[in-house]
């Protein structure tokens, strides 16, 4: 008896540990909450397998993304609901912020700058402005700032170094003002032929506005070979990113299948399938 005790503890010990390093590579949860739900926890349809990526990549991560409890409803980021509450399926369990800022690409660039200060990578988290200049975070790092006057950007050392995850996220504020779907669909790389598809990959229009939306989970029919997707959105004006319906399948729905030949319509956006693109390593 007091061996299947000893043992029962040690699964516990350890599915808690698991469970800890997991939540610490989502920072802005804090350490008082408890991820009970996971994009990877929403249902497939009948026949499907859930795609499985290596543990530590940027696909597993998204699939390990927390989904919120409890909340229905969109909110926006001055508190009030989301005029339209029939675009998505799940909430994302990620703060916004209190200015209009995180919105479509800034949704996209704050999961993959979040993914890569996860893994300790600084040096890779770096964005342009619509202007062209390159914003670094390991800049950010040490004190330097940009002064912005129209166009021109000159950047000075004003600051203190700050190493803390508060300051990664005003970084990501200052990324968010001055970059867009405009200056990120110039940082990617074309996806093709576009049925390649892969978790992490962005449908991306640049514009003013353009919008942009990225893949966060997939899966296959291992007999018909038919792949499909999970879309999250930010939008206009910052509010809650959300994993959206399918508005030309309701049975499918929540997912949408890798079909080139057709347009993506999506419930606030369509695109066409030359407008995946994805990071470049």
């Amino acid at each position: 008896m007091k061996r299947f005790r000893f043992i029962a503890v040690l699964i516990i010990f350890f599915c808690t540990i698991e469970i800890t390093a997991r939540e610490n590579t989502y920072p802005w949860l804090g350490s008082h909450r408890r991820i009970t739900f996971r994009v990877r926890d929403i249902p497939l349809p009948d026949g499907f397998e859930r795609t499985v990526y290596e543990a530590g990549s940027f696909g597993d991560w998204l699939q390990d993304l927390p989904i919120r409890k409890g909340q229905k409803k969109v909110r926006l980021y001055n508190g009030q609901w989301k005029t339209n509450q029939s675009a998505h399926a799940y909430i994302l369990d990620m703060d916004i912020g209190d200015e209009n800022l995180q919105q479509c690409a800034d949704t996209v660039i704050r999961l993959y700058a979040e993914y890569l200060y996860s893994i300790g990578a600084y040096d890779r988290i770096a964005f342009r402005f619509t202007s062209g200049d390159l914003f670094r975070y390991k800049a950010w790092r040490i004190g330097i700032r940009p002064k912005v006057t129209g166009d021109r950007v000159i950047w000075e050392k004003t600051a203190k170094t700050d190493t803390t995850y508060q300051g990664f996220r005003e970084y990501l504020n200052v990324v968010f003002l001055y970059a867009g779907s405009h200056s990120l669909s110039r940082e990617l790389k074309s996806v093709y032929p576009p049925d390649r598809m892969e978790i992490g990959h962005v449908f991306i229009r640049g514009g003013f506005p353009g919008h942009a939306m990225i893949v966060v989970d997939m899966a296959v029919h291992p007999k018909s070979g038919r792949k499909i997707f999970l879309l999250v959105q930010g939008y206009m004006p910052a509010q809650d990113a959300h994993v959206l319906r399918n508005p030309k399948n309701r049975l499918l729905s929540p997912w949408f299948e890798v079909r080139p030949m057709k347009r993506l319509f999506t419930p606030e956006y369509n695109f066409n399938w030359m407008d995946l693109k994805c990071f470049q390593e």
